[in-house]
């Protein structure tokens, strides 16, 4: 099963936020080397964790910082950009790359409402619920609109490349019967969604119809995972993780903390109850302890790949977790 690598750009305590992104591209060569099949950058807003804020650039980035790796964004999120903008963009990096580009797309905002509000620049549009007409109008910058549609006249260039292969990202059913209905690639957000994934692909696959573009549906899976030498190791750098979420989700978040502020921090019952409950999102532990769990969670999913998230304060310490999970996936010799 292939394993892939998505990206937040996150930011450690006591760094500077842009030497996140110098770091992406680092762990792009890291994943390329190991034998990791896409890499995909996220998209995020006004979040001091994370400077994922403009997946376009670093696709742009990492596609020249490597020679043979898949480079995608996971996920574009359509409804903060204009389509045409984005199959322009996205033409110029398949002409730049070609047959090396994923087009992922979502319909979240990536963020919370306030900027969300500045990023979509009117209230309509903020409440607007058109995923399906934003995505046929992409299309169609791309392959040509109806005779007499007002965009008729204009074409997304460069026009001798084809957008690239489109996967539709969700943490919902929405986006799994959207990927299905619109016959594109599906991919689930299982680091955080909710539902049972393996309910949402398998309806995904039931009701796919086939495409132009696509004849038969796949589904990625995406998890949190962290690796590490020993199960000890593993759980300290796994509750700065969990410390980093808890910041999060109580609306005060801030950079990625080490595991001595995780250690240090003077956690409630409550917060680590809510911990305990989250704990399971998160495949922790030795290369092969991981390695049989994300395995397990895939196949009960019946997922075609998996996309593995990782957030590690230390970058060396997070290249070395995606190297040792490389190693026991069968990547990469032992």
């Amino acid at each position: 099963m292939p394993l892939s690598v998505l990206d937040l750009s996150p930011v450690p305590t006591g760094s500077r936020p842009s030497q996140a992104l110098h770091e992406t591209l680092e762990l792009a060569r890291t994943a390329e080397a190991a034998g990791y099949h896409r890499f995909w950058l996220a998209e995020h807003h006004n979040i001091p964790s994370v400077v994922s804020t403009s997946p376009e650039v670093m696709i742009a980035a990492v596609a020249a910082a490597t020679s043979t790796i898949r480079v995608g964004s996971g996920g574009i999120m359509l409804p903060n950009h204009s389509p045409l903008k984005v199959a322009e963009t996205f033409r110029v990096l398949a002409g730049l790359h070609p047959d090396r580009i994923d087009l992922g797309i979502g319909r979240a905002p990536g963020t919370d409402q306030r900027t969300a509000l500045a990023l979509r620049r009117s209230r309509e549009a903020l409440g607007a619920d058109d995923f399906p007409e934003q995505y046929a109008e992409l299309r169609a910058y791309a392959e040509g609109f109806p005779a007499g549609h007002p965009f008729a006249p204009i074409s997304a260039q460069p026009s001798d490349v084809p957008l690239p292969p489109v996967w539709i990202l969700g943490s919902s059913t929405y986006g799994g019967q959207a990927a299905a209905a619109l016959g594109t690639g599906f991919a689930y957000a299982g680091h955080f969604g909710t539902l049972d994934p393996a309910g949402v692909i398998a309806s995904y696959r039931e009701m796919f119809q086939p495409s132009d573009q696509q004849t038969e549906p796949h589904a990625i899976l995406a998890l949190a995972a962290i690796v590490a030498d020993t199960e000890e190791r593993a759980q300290q750098l796994a509750r700065a993780n969990a410390l980093s979420m808890l910041r999060l989700r109580s609306g005060r978040p801030g950079p990625l903390p080490s595991p001595e502020e995780a250690e240090a921090y003077p956690w409630s019952d409550a917060e680590l109850a809510a911990v305990e409950e989250w704990a399971g999102l998160v495949s922790v532990g030795t290369p092969d302890q991981v390695a049989a769990d994300l395995f397990r969670r895939a196949t009960s999913a019946g997922a075609d790949e998996l996309i593995i998230t990782t957030n590690i304060h230390n970058p060396a310490e997070r290249r070395h977790s995606f190297d040792l999970l490389a190693t026991a996936w069968g990547l990469k010799p032992r």
